[in-house]
């Protein structure tokens, strides 16, 4: 195939599903309730022709021109569009697709930021996929969308499902927007500041990190923080990555409200 205008496979970092099994397990988890259905970096198409055998509605987006007019004969009722992930307006109820290793942090990002998905399945990286769904400990993105959003693993896929086979083992993360939300969205830009402040406290224990990160400071300040941690359940060696969503959440309306002054 003639090399694209964005590049070469290794530029664009294009790794195939190949493993049938893995293909018929990600389409399983895509709903097949009628309601429209994004692919990202469909390249050959494996995984595109796993849901169009299914009837899902679904628009396959391609970066590679080549790759994407090729899709479009072979696969004529499927919408095809030759555009780039981190542009394309990421609009339908359900986003799939196998993510370029290389660019799964900012599709992620920008994942994260949109409102009009309910569901996304992807298969990542494997640490990736482990970290964003807290196995092993939270990280600060995660902590940042949690109360809006669940993450789950559903499984490992070895490098040698893919071709060309990369350095490292796939994982399968589905994200799903909660139907009741741990906090209103309004919260959301305060709460991602808090999270972020007390990430950046200077490492160790909560317990020591919320003194010298919120005010006020002193006695009163103490037993606020006290309180807060107790009503969250924080044992006293919990570290920021060690906390439930629920907990997160609980922290920012005892702690995080009274502080965005």
């Amino acid at each position: 195939m003639p090399r694209s205008l964005h590049g070469g496979r290794h530029e664009l970092g294009q790794n195939f599903l190949v493993h049938r099994p893995t293909l018929e397990q990600i389409a399983d988890l895509v709903p097949r309730d009628g309601t429209s259905v994004l692919e990202l970096g469909a390249g050959d198409g494996a995984l595109t022709r796993t849901l169009a055998a299914r009837g899902v509605p679904l628009t396959a987006l391609e970066i590679d021109e080549h790759r994407a007019r090729a899709l479009r004969r072979g696969l004529p009722r499927v919408r095809v569009i030759s555009g780039d992930a981190l542009a394309h307006p990421l609009d339908a109820t359900t986003i799939v697709g196998n993510i370029p290793f290389h660019l799964t942090t900012p599709i992620l990002r920008r994942l994260l930021r949109e409102h009009a998905w309910h569901r996304a399945v992807l298969l990542t990286q494997w640490e990736v996929a482990r970290k964003r769904a807290g196995v092993g400990g939270s990280t600060l993105m995660t902590v940042q969308a949690a109360p809006w959003i669940h993450a789950r693993l559903e499984g490992r896929v070895p490098a040698r499902a893919f071709r060309p086979v990369p350095s490292v083992d796939g994982g399968i993360l589905v994200l799903e927007r909660r139907e009741r939300p741990l906090l209103p969205l309004r919260d959301r830009p305060d709460y991602e500041r808090f999270a972020r402040r007390v990430f950046a406290g200077g490492g160790g224990t909560l317990e020591r990190i919320l003194p010298r990160t919120l005010p006020p400071r002193g006695a009163s300040g103490r037993r606020r923080i006290d309180d807060a941690l107790r009503a969250a359940g924080v044992a006293r060696r919990d570290r920021p990555r060690d906390l439930a969503p629920r907990q997160w959440a609980l922290l920012w309306k005892r702690l995080g409200r009274t502080s965005r002054a």
